[in-house]
């Protein structure tokens, strides 16, 4: 377990949403990366990802995925990244995305 704890004040500055991938295309140059397009409802975010390795573009599309949407927009590769995509790594090569269990709009505030 973490020794490290945050407090119930500290979460709640995160903006966790529902997010559905619209488009991806790999980033050309790189092995790993992945530009998403993703609907948070009231927009459409642009992502990068280093999830070349475990999933095909054509598999993503779709997919209602966890964002966390206030992170602050970091240029990768030349292209603005304005917010995280969610996934889990076991550490031994296994990779993946945390998805919604039901259909729910995007945008959809996760608390």
């Amino acid at each position: 377990m973490s020794s490290s704890f945050i407090n119930l004040e500290e979460f709640q500055k995160l903006e966790l949403r529902v997010g559905e991938i619209v488009q991806v295309e790999r980033v050309e140059g790189t092995r790993a990366l992945l530009a998403l397009r993703v609907n948070l409802g009231d927009e459409e975010r642009t992502l990068v990802a280093g999830l070349a390795p475990y999933y095909r573009p054509e598999e993503m599309l779709g997919k209602k995925v966890v964002v966390l949407a206030n992170l602050e927009p970091a240029t990768i590769r030349g292209i603005q990244s304005e917010g995280m995509l969610l996934a889990a790594d076991d550490g031994k090569g296994g990779v993946s995305l945390l998805t919604v269990d039901r259909d729910i709009a995007p945008g959809s505030k996760i608390r």
